[in-house]
């Protein structure tokens, strides 16, 4: 597992791709990478988008801000059109619910050129102060596994 770039914030993992020093792709797969070691351990990453994000990185991405960076969303209001959207709801779970539309965030971030390599664990509707939902389960804090790292 390559770790460079997550000591990078986004203004840095940016300048790199503008810089020519790394490909978008670079910084996806190393955030993906990343995140199937360490999510096993963590259940934060719900509705993974690993190979959308690849071809997306591979593709004319927008010129933003931000192009080629990897970033996920929380599974709440932001939704992302074909793509799974609970809310850490068990019954938009179990229904299979998928976004129609991408919400006017989702539209800004991908203008701004991120990648969004997937939908994180939320508390239903973002009413808990943890994110244990019964639809996902418990997501553990990285630094303590044996804590929640809240809402």
């Amino acid at each position: 597992m390559n770790d460079d770039f997550a000591r990078l914030d986004a203004t840095a993992q940016a300048a790199l791709v503008r810089s020519g020093e790394v490909q978008p792709i670079d910084l996806v797969d190393a955030a993906i990478d990343r995140a199937e070691h360490l999510d096993p351990q963590l259940n934060a990453l719900i509705h993974p988008r690993y190979e959308a994000a690849r071809a997306e990185a591979h593709s004319e991405l927008p010129d933003g801000p931000f192009r080629g960076v990897p970033i996920t969303l929380k599974d709440l209001w932001p939704s992302m059109a074909g793509e799974p959207w609970h809310q850490g709801v068990a019954a938009l779970k179990n229904s299979g619910h998928i976004a129609d539309v991408d919400s006017d965030l989702v539209t800004r971030y991908r203008e701004a050129g991120f990648v969004i390599i997937g939908r994180t664990n939320t508390p239903e509707l973002g009413l808990s102060a943890s994110t244990e939902p019964d639809s996902h389960g418990p997501s553990r804090n990285p630094w303590n596994l044996d804590h929640s790292p809240g809402g």
